[in-house]
């Protein structure tokens, strides 16, 4: 709808993302998208060969042997040479077929030996990274559409950029050259974990275990989304895959494992109420005011925080419980995901914000009891 628009024919094509009034496959970065395209061709031409000649045939039999010209209908019981004909050449023509489409699928199902193995969670609505196996191995982290262009998206008047939808706070980095396998899992309701570039597209279904995988031959930056609709925020679940040199990409291991370790928090310390007011408006800023708002006042079925019983009850475990486990009967899903600090600063935040003058305190150690 936005390419209607004067302000979005500004928009150019995103490199490694979508092209404006893009008809083709995107082009592939990987071999087995590179063989998926390729198969896709073959397939129109095999499909276009067959419609040609059998529609060819039967124009032709109806102009050459129509009554007008005077031809009269043969008449014979059966021929051997046309039941062998219509038997043999369709077996060649789905054996010609299925043959290159084994190995293509065949290929994407093989997950074995990989150099580096990260575990893809979807929650409503962003993704989660752990990475499993190999260089990196520890790094986890939420990756979430970036909290301005939600904000234009809300505002129904957002800016003509070439990533609108698609930009995230932490993207998936990986290195170029490696072979990846994603494992795709989900904590509430069925993602799809899809980068059409790499020509991957796994569902992550809550209890179940699927995997894929990818080996990038070009660095730079990739988009996708999650292709399964997963609800009212299906359109706000992105995917931004940044591929770097080997040395690069070892920097940013580097790089993220001394920024974790610096964040690590000892649940055992307690807290003063500014300090995790001032921590707990970082974490709302990032996972909550894109539903609740950033004045806590939600919007239609998502429920205000100003003024919640739930955030104002006395019992101040009640809340934490909420955002552990969630109420998705409600639309809220759990954000046990966040650490103990995270979820004490978070909750006290909400607690002592606005018109919700509480003074209660939640520490990280309350919280780590509430998970048992």
């Amino acid at each position: 709808m936005l390419l209607t628009t004067g302000a979005a024919m500004a928009v150019k094509d995103l490199p490694g993302g979508p092209a404006v009034n893009q008809i083709n496959l995107h082009p592939p970065v990987t071999k087995i998208a590179a063989d998926q395209m390729w198969l896709h061709n073959f397939m129109l031409i095999v499909c276009l060969g067959i419609f040609v000649a059998v529609f060819g045939v039967m124009f032709y039999s109806i102009f050459k042997h129509r009554k007008s010209k005077g031809a009269v209908s043969a008449n014979f019981h059966e021929s051997v040479a046309v039941e062998i004909a219509w038997t043999v050449v369709p077996f060649i023509i789905v054996i010609a077929m299925a043959l290159p489409a084994t190995k293509v699928v065949v290929a994407m199902k093989d997950t074995t030996n990989a150099d580096l193995t990260i575990k893809a969670t979807g929650y409503q609505w962003k993704w989660g990274y752990d990475y499993i196996k190999g260089e990196g191995e520890g790094i986890g982290f939420l990756s979430t559409l970036d909290t301005a262009q939600r904000e234009q998206s809300d505002s129904g008047k957002p800016e003509a950029v070439d990533n609108y939808l698609l930009k995230v706070d932490n993207p998936l980095v990986v290195p170029v050259g490696k072979k990846v396998r994603i494992i795709t899992t989900a904590n509430d309701v069925i993602h799809a974990f899809m980068v059409p570039a790499f020509g991957i597209k796994q569902d992550a279904i809550p209890g179940f275990v699927r995997d894929t995988w990818f080996k990038a031959e070009q660095t730079g930056d990739f988009y996708g989304q999650c292709a399964e609709l997963c609800g009212k925020e299906h359109a706000y679940m992105p995917i931004h895959v940044k591929v770097l040199s080997a040395d690069d990409y070892s920097a940013w291991v580097a790089g993220k494992k001394k920024e974790m370790a610096a964040k690590a928090d000892d649940p055992s310390k307690v807290w003063e109420l500014a300090a995790l007011m001032e921590r707990g408006e970082k974490v709302y800023s990032a996972n909550c005011a894109a539903c609740h708002k950033a004045d806590g006042k939600g919007a239609g079925p998502i429920k205000a925080l100003d003024g919640s019983a739930v955030v104002t009850d006395a019992d101040k475990l009640a809340q934490v419980a909420v955002v552990l486990k969630g109420r998705l009967d409600k639309g809220m899903p759990a954000w046990a995901q966040l650490s103990d600090t995270e979820i004490a600063a978070l909750v006290t935040y909400t607690k002592n914000s606005w018109s919700n003058k509480t003074g209660q305190v939640v520490q990280p150690a309350e919280v780590v009891a509430a998970r048992k």
